[in-house]
């Protein structure tokens, strides 16, 4: 049995055909999938029950193998968060969050993270495996159902959630193509962002893909030693190497690059702190995503107060580095990369 779904509509035509059924039903049956969000061959009905049928012995649809273990919705409604359990039992965090603009989706691409991020829980309990496209297309579909219901659809998806996109490229590429597929999610690429800790040749390889996406780096410190001591990937991939690869994707996408910086107290966090990231992006087209920290019971690190953060923000920006505070959306639900899951472990 061959699962379809995150299949375009020339890999099912091959499928479809490989069985003896009719090319043209390709189509239909990806409209059913994406339009309709109809999961069951048989719910099909301008698909013939013999055509049915044979759809139904040869092949499979994943949204009917996961499991919702729980959703959780913040008090002000505007925030979801799911725990979405796969076949073999693993289970992975997917987030809703409702804005004036539209609804994105942030979506995890790994089971668990490798990276190590002290200020993280992704990776609290270690990498288990990769995520396919299906099943991270999954992740978005299973908030485009809840909202077809309400008559709105997903703007906006961010790949943010546990672990890291660019070790799992080549399913996140397949992933972001069918987002932005007219006749699936029909999601601009300029709505779609990529975040990563900074795997340099994955990075080279992203920009020659030529997919207008957002780039958003996780920057967080302003000099080697400080963030080798909470992103070890810094220790491969340095600043001076990182930024180099930043750069020369802003200037081939003519996207600008984000740079996430979670404000953790006392460590990165003062005007010098601020100063050195002015000097650090000068060249760059850029602009800086500051993050109020989210507690991790596991880590030490204790959130900047928020007149610092603002007192940081502004220096920035009269320094002219464009400078944004991250709305903090689901605090009171673990709405944080990993906190769910690894709550749901820690109870089996």
């Amino acid at each position: 049995m061959i699962d379809i779904f995150a299949k375009n509509i020339q890999q099912l035509e091959v499928l479809f055909t490989q069985v003896g059924i009719e090319r043209f039903r390709a189509k239909q049956v990806f409209h059913w999938l994406y339009e309709r969000k109809v999961f069951d061959f048989h719910q099909m009905n301008n698909i013939g029950k013999q055509t049915q049928t044979k759809l139904a012995e040869n092949f499979t649809i994943l949204m009917n193998d996961i499991g919702i273990i729980q959703t959780l919705k913040s008090k002000d409604r505007n925030t979801y968060k799911s725990l979405l359990n796969f076949a073999d039992n693993n289970t992975c965090e997917t987030v809703l969050m409702c804005h004036d603009y539209g609804n994105s989706v942030c979506v995890s691409s790994q089971i668990g993270c490798a990276m190590g991020c002290s200020f993280c829980a992704s990776g609290l309990n270690g990498f288990i495996r990769n995520l396919s496209s299906a099943e991270m297309l999954a992740q978005v579909m299973h908030f485009a159902t809840k909202l077809q219901d309400e008559q709105k659809r997903i703007s906006h998806v961010v790949i943010m959630g546990s672990g890291e996109p660019l070790l799992n490229l080549k399913e996140v590429l397949q992933f972001i193509k069918l987002l932005h597929d007219p006749n699936a999610f029909n999601i601009s690429y300029r709505n779609i962002t990529l975040s990563t800790s900074g795997i340099v040749p994955a990075i080279k390889t992203l920009q020659a893909e030529s997919l207008p996406i957002n780039l958003a780096i996780s920057l967080h410190a302003t000099t080697d030693e400080k963030r080798s001591s909470i992103m070890p990937i810094n220790k491969t991939y340095p600043l001076t190497e990182l930024l180099s690869a930043t750069k020369e994707y802003a200037n081939v996408s003519g996207r600008q690059v984000t740079y996430e910086y979670i404000l953790i107290n006392g460590f990165n966090d003062t005007l010098e702190d601020a100063a050195r990231l002015i000097e650090l992006l000068s060249a760059h087209t850029a602009v800086v995503n500051l993050i109020p920290f989210n507690d991790v019971k596991e880590h030490s690190h204790i959130q900047t107060p928020i007149k610092r953060a603002q007192s940081f923000k502004d220096y920035l920006q009269k320094h002219g580095t464009p400078a944004t505070i991250r709305k903090e959306m689901g605090a009171d639900i673990n709405a944080a990369c990993g906190q769910l899951r690894n709550k749901h472990i820690d109870t089996e």
